[in-house]
């Protein structure tokens, strides 16, 4: 995955820069605060949400285990339709075939559906390698775009930015990409909206080639799904004529009876509504001069990781996401540190285990990624599909310290542990020698109780930066398991 932001630092590096950024850090904090109430209202509305979670993560986990199956089904669906298959197995790939695509229309520019799959990929920059303009039509990507930023959220890329820094953005910078802002705009949302509007509009009517993503792929039928809550998907999706949706293997369910659960659980979950405002759907291509939708349509299904992930029997389940971003908006983590410190497209907890998966722990920034939370357990409580991120954090954590045996382009590799770890194997296993040992362990909280006096207020060497932070837990006059005997000793026995 060429997702990495260049010259990106670990996390704990990056993140130290973060929160000494008051605004950004007022920005975040108002931002998901209100999206997380909102979202606990609405799925407080369903009495079934426990069952239609449940159902989510049945039909995530059925599809991985037969995804070779479905995806060879989608793909005669999609043929069967008028549409093309791409298999992509890498970023690079991929931005091969969609540059050629577009190449071979004779268009230089492009508009875009928001995608998380062409970000992941850098294919914009690819696109402009070879002359070729990518116009992204969300507004939050659109600011992102201008402002010659990064995406810091996965539903609201332009999370971090407060109205008066858009404002700014658009008055210095839409004129250099199109039509500019009116003049006189201010920071007031129907002004900034209404700029917005204008500006992409010569665009969806210019447009010959449009690219997008998919939220899900129904295998039985080909029918590509994009949920969204501007509008700008559908002009992207029926004005151009031709159209390359470039998707995630992982994004396929196998009928449309699934779809019922995902599109409860999805708007509910993202922007806290009872359904989107535009759902869209499309199966191949159209015949018709005046009807609506391609008359090229190609699909470019990337792996770029993906298979090596599902080859992890606990670090899988992250590939059941649906990129509703829930997790983010709860996680004390990300509201204090934002989505740029994760130096990836995809921040927050569910970054933080999809990443190190995709790129690979070999990397300063990706093996730093796994540690990148307090395991508090609030984003597998808002999960629609029950992904237990925790779980699978502590996995990777065990993998960098560890190493081990896993897959990388299809083939078995063993990692080495990662550097840096030294002070942190050595405790594990003195923990794990010490717990083996009944003995030794009683022995060793006797004396530390009795020494407690004695015992420093901050940890030494690595442990100083634990400690640094956090109050050290007072030590006990006696052992559990002394006061145990002491007040309940042979009790158990009567």
């Amino acid at each position: 995955m060429s997702g990495t932001f260049v010259g990106m630092p670990s996390f704990p590096e990056a993140a130290h820069a973060a929160v000494g950024n008051k605004t950004l850090r007022g920005n975040l904090r108002h931002a998901t605060h209100t999206i997380r109430a909102k979202r606990a209202k609405a799925v407080a509305e369903l009495s079934d949400w426990a069952q239609l979670r449940e159902a989510g993560r049945q039909i995530k986990d059925h599809t991985l285990r037969h995804l070779d199956r479905y995806l060879m089904q989608l793909e005669e669906a999609v043929t069967a339709a008028g549409g093309t298959v791409h298999w992509a197995a890498d970023a690079d790939e991929a931005n091969r075939i969609v540059t050629g695509l577009v190449k071979a229309t004779g268009e230089s520019e492009v508009v875009k559906v928001k995608s998380m799959a062409t970000q992941e990929i850098g294919l914009n920059e690819a696109l402009e390698a070879e002359g070729i303009r990518a116009y992204e039509t969300d507004l939050a990507e659109l600011i992102v775009q201008l402002g010659k930023d990064r995406p810091s959220h996965i539903l609201v890329p332009a999370i971090h930015r407060n109205r008066g820094e858009i404002r700014d953005i658009f008055r210095s910078e839409m004129g250099e990409w199109g039509r500019p802002a009116p003049d006189g705009l201010t920071d007031a949302p129907a002004e900034l909206a209404e700029a917005a509007r204008l500006h992409l509009r010569e665009k969806f009517l210019r447009a010959k080639v449009g690219i997008s993503g998919a939220n899900f792929m129904v295998a039985e039928t080909g029918t590509l799904v994009v949920v969204e809550s501007e509008g700008n998907g559908r002009m992207c999706l029926t004005l151009p004529e031709t159209l390359i949706s470039v998707v995630g293997i992982e994004k396929i369910v196998p009928t449309w009876r699934d779809l019922e659960v995902f599109l409860q659980t999805l708007p509910r979950s993202s922007t806290a509504e009872r359904m989107n405002p535009y759902t869209s759907m499309w199966t191949g291509t159209t015949d018709a001069e005046t009807a609506d939708g391609p008359r090229a349509f190609h699909l470019v299904l990337l792996d770029n990781g993906r298979t090596d992930t599902l080859s992890d029997q606990v670090g899988r389940q992250a590939l059941r996401c649906i990129r509703c971003s829930a997790c983010l908006n709860v996680c004390p983590v990300y509201e204090r540190a934002g989505g740029h410190a994760y130096g990836s497209v995809y921040p927050g907890p569910i970054g933080a285990i999809l990443s190190p998966q995709l790129r690979g722990t070999e990397s300063e920034i990706d093996a730093s990624l796994p540690y990148a939370s307090s395991l508090c357990g609030a984003c597998y409580e808002v999960c629609p599909v029950a992904i237990d991120i925790p779980e699978v954090l502590v996995h990777l954590r065990e993998r960098v310290v560890e190493g081990g045996t896993v897959t990388r382009a299809g083939n078995k590799v063993v990692l080495k542990p990662a550097k840096g770890h030294a002070a942190e194997r050595a405790a594990m296993r003195a923990a794990r020698w010490a717990f083996g040992h009944p003995g030794a362990l009683r022995s060793g909280q006797r004396l530390a109780s009795r020494s407690r006096r004695f015992l420093p207020r901050t940890l030494p060497g690595p442990g100083r930066a634990w400690s640094a932070s956090r109050e050290l837990p007072a030590m006990p006059a006696e052992p559990f398991r002394d006061w145990w005997q002491r007040t309940h000793g042979g009790q158990e026995a009567r």
